[in-house]
C-alpha cells in the first residue's frame, strides 16, 4: 500500500488544542516539501487560538496579532477545525486512532499550582487563572465574581501573569474601555474600589520572571504608582557573585528599571502598586466570615543548591499585610487528557522529543505525540512553542519515514466528519469562527473596541442563528 504523505494517500493528523502549539505544529507539518497532509484540530471551545484569545491581557492587543499567522494556516484547504468538541467526551483516543495516521496533545497547562498554605481556600482567595479568564470572556468562567469592593488585593508571584493581573486592577476605566476586555468584567473592574495592590516574589529582583518590558509598563501606567523597596532591591552575595562571573545585559537592565521605582510615590495618581521581593506567604488569614483579611508573609534569603541553582528559604521573620482579595500565581499544571498517560508529579504527558511514552513499558506509543507546555511544562513566552512544536513534528516525520505509523481503519476525511458531526451536532468549524470573529469586531466598533466578545457558548450558537 505504501507509506502515507502522498497525494492518492494523504498523512492524516489529529491535533488537540487549538493554542499556538498546536497551530505551530500545523505550520510545520504544511511546510514540508513533498508532503500531503490534511490536519483536523479539535478544541472544546468554539473559538480557537487558546491563550491567545483568552490568556493574553486585553490591554496588549499588539501580542494578539500573531492570530494572522494562525489564520493563514487554518485558510489552507487541508486545514480543518472542530471547535466545541471535547475529546473524552464527544470523541475518545481511540475514535481519533480509527481515523489518523498521528494524534497531537497540545492542550497546554489549565490550572494553577497551589501555595499550600493555611487559609488558601477562603473566600476571596482565588487563582490567576481564575481572574485572567475570567477578564477575558473564557465561557467556562464567566460565573465567576470577584469582589472588587475591598481596598487590597495581594498578587502572589511576579512572573508575567501576576504582573498582568496586577496591571488589570490598576488600570483606569477609560485604558480598559479601549481593550476587548469581556463586557462584565469591564463594568466590575468600573466599579472597583481596589486602590493598593502588592506583588509578591519569593526571589529577589535579579532572578524576576517578568521581562523587561513586562515591569517598564508598570511604571508607566497612568492611573497607578508603582514602587519598589530599597532594601528589597539590594543584592544579595549570591546574585552579586552570579552577575559578577557571567553578566547579563537584562538582568542588569531589569534592576536598573526597578530601581527607578524605588519610593516613587506619585499621590496624584488614585492607585498603588508595589512591587516586593525576598517574601513568601505563609498563612492567609480569615476574618469571622470566612473572608481574606490579611496575609502573613515571611522574609526569605537566597542560597545555592547542590546544582548551583538560585533557591530561597525562610528567616524567621515576618509581617502581616491586610488585604481582602489574594491571586495566586505561582505556576500552571497540566490536566490528564482522557485515554492518554499523564505524570502527575510533572503534570506532562510522558514523552521523548514529543513521542508519548507508554509508563507500563517506557517505549513511545505509536502516532501519539505531545507539544506545547503539555509536552514539557508551563515554561517559556508564545513563541517559545514554535522551536517546541518543530521538535515534536520531526519526530513524527522521522516515524512517518521509517514505517512506524499504525494503519488507521478508516481514514477517509469525510468518515471523520460524519463522526464528530453525529457525536456534538453543535461543532462550530472554522468558517462559523470566521462568521462570530465578524459579528464580534462588528459590534465592538461603534464602541471603539476592538471586537465586543461573545462570552457563552449559547450566545455564539444564536450569532450563527444555531
Amino acid at each position: 500500500m505504501g507509506r502515507p504523505g502522498t497525494e492518492n494517500r494523504p498523512l492524516r493528523v489529529a491535533i488537540v488544542g487549538s493554542g499556538p502549539t498546536g497551530f505551530y505544529a500545523a505550520q510545520h507539518l504544511f511546510d514540508q516539501p513533498d508532503l500531503t497532509v490534511q490536519v483536523d484540530m479539535f478544541d472544546r471551545l468554539p473559538t480557537p487560538y487558546g491563550l491567545v484569545r483568552l490568556g493574553v491581557a486585553p490591554d496588549h492587543q499588539k501580542i494578539k496579532s500573531v492570530i494572522r499567522v494562525y489564520h493563514k494556516t487554518a485558510s489552507r484547504p487541508e486545514f480543518r477545525f472542530f471547535g466545541n468538541v471535547e475529546i473524552g467526551r464527544h470523541l475518545t483516543v481511540d475514535d481519533l486512532k480509527r481515523h489518523y495516521h498521528q494524534i497531537v496533545y497540545c492542550t497546554g497547562a489549565q490550572t494553577d499550582r497551589r501555595l499550600g498554605i493555611p487559609g488558601e481556600d477562603l473566600a476571596g482567595s482565588h487563582t490567576a487563572t481564575e481572574f485572567v479568564a475570567w477578564y477575558n470572556g473564557h465561557p467556562d468562567f464567566t460565573g465567576l465574581t470577584f469582589d472588587l469592593s475591598q481596598e487590597t488585593a495581594v498578587v502572589v508571584g511576579i512572573g508575567n501573569v501576576a504582573v498582568d493581573v496586577a496591571r488589570i486592577l490598576c488600570r483606569t476605566p477609560e485604558e480598559l474601555e479601549r481593550t476587548d476586555i469581556a463586557d462584565y468584567a469591564l463594568e466590575a473592574l468600573r466599579n472597583s474600589r481596589v486602590r493598593q495592590v502588592a506583588m509578591l516574589g519569593r526571589r529577589g529582583p535579579a532572578q524576576a520572571a517578568f521581562t523587561n518590558a513586562e515591569v517598564k509598563e508598570l511604571g508607566e501606567m497612568p492611573g497607578a504608582a508603582c514602587a519598589t523597596l530599597p532594601d528589597e532591591l539590594e543584592l544579595d552575595p549570591v546574585t552579586r557573585q552570579a552577575l559578577g562571573e557571567t553578566p547579563d545585559k537584562l538582568t542588569t537592565r531589569k534592576l536598573e528599571i526597578l530601581g527607578s521605582l524605588v519610593g516613587r510615590s506619585e499621590p496624584d495618581k488614585p492607585r498603588r502598586l508595589e512591587i516586593r521581593f525576598l517574601v513568601s506567604p505563609v498563612e492567609i488569614e480569615g476574618d469571622d466570615r470566612g473572608r481574606v483579611r490579611a496575609v502573613r508573609i515571611e522574609r526569605n534569603e537566597l542560597f545555592l543548591d547542590d546544582r548551583g541553582n538560585v533557591k530561597s528559604r525562610g528567616t524567621g521573620r515576618f509581617e502581616t499585610l491586610p488585604a481582602g482579595l489574594l491571586f495566586r500565581s505561582v505556576g500552571y499544571r497540566g490536566v490528564p487528557v482522557a485515554g492518554v498517560p499523564f505524570r502527575d508529579d510533572w503534570a506532562v504527558i510522558p514523552n521523548e522529543a514529543g513521542r508519548v511514552i507508554d509508563p507500563a513499558d517506557g517505549h513511545p506509543l505509536p502516532g501519539q505525540y505531545a507539544a506545547g507546555w503539555i509536552k514539557r511544562g508551563p515554561q517559556g513566552v508564545i513563541g517559545t512553542n514554535k522551536p517546541d512544536a518543530l521538535e515534536t513534528v520531526r519526530a513524527m516525520l522521522e516515524d512517518l519515514a521509517q514505517g512506524r505509523l499504525p494503519e488507521p481503519a478508516s481514514p477517509a476525511a469525510d468518515a471523520a466528519e460524519r463522526l464528530v458531526r453525529e457525536r456534538q451536532p453543535d461543532v462550530f468549524s472554522y468558517e462559523d469562527w470566521n462568521r462570530l470573529d465578524a459579528l464580534e469586531i462588528e459590534r465592538g466598533a461603534p464602541l471603539g473596541r476592538p471586537r465586543l466578545k461573545y462570552t457563552e457558548v449559547r450566545e455564539m450558537l444564536a450569532a450563527l442563528e444555531r
